[in-house]
């Protein structure tokens, strides 16, 4: 008898992405996705695409509605050009998404060429964690 295999996710948390897609691109969006999206502004001289932001969606609103709120915000929707955003697999939390927030956001915020939108808030939840000075790595 044949055994069945599964296919084994190349990633453990993201099930699907897409990338640099134009602004205007929100309204198709799926709804009620779950994930990590990033708000960029394309530089066309360097063909780069400058993270402006980067944000969660979990329960409720989901992407699109973030993209949609920032697409018509008067302050925000003249900052970027382009998003992306990486969907979160059923199987992972919400708290799991958040945490990946705060790290990116973390990452972001002493960047002296960061927008100022991504360094609006660090995370407690990261102030929290253990930290380790390099007298006490373990080194083997």
């Amino acid at each position: 008898m044949a055994k069945s295999i599964q296919a084994i996710s190349p990633l453990r948390l993201i099930e699907w992405h897409t990338r640099w897609r134009r602004k205007e691109e929100w309204a198709r969006v799926p709804r009620n996705l779950r994930g990590i999206y990033v708000r960029n502004r394309h530089d066309r001289e360097s063909d780069c695409y400058n993270v402006v932001y980067v944000g969660m969606a979990s329960s409720g609103m989901g992407i699109k509605g973030r993209l949609r709120s920032h697409a018509r915000s008067k302050k925000k929707r003249n900052k970027w050009s382009h998003f992306s955003f990486f969907v979160a697999w059923e199987n992972i939390r919400n708290d799991e998404i958040s945490e990946l927030e705060a790290l990116f956001r973390e990452i972001y915020r002493k960047d002296a060429q960061a927008n100022s939108l991504n360094k609006q808030k660090g995370s407690k939840r990261m102030r929290e964690v253990r930290r380790q000075r390099p007298a006490s790595w373990s080194i083997t």
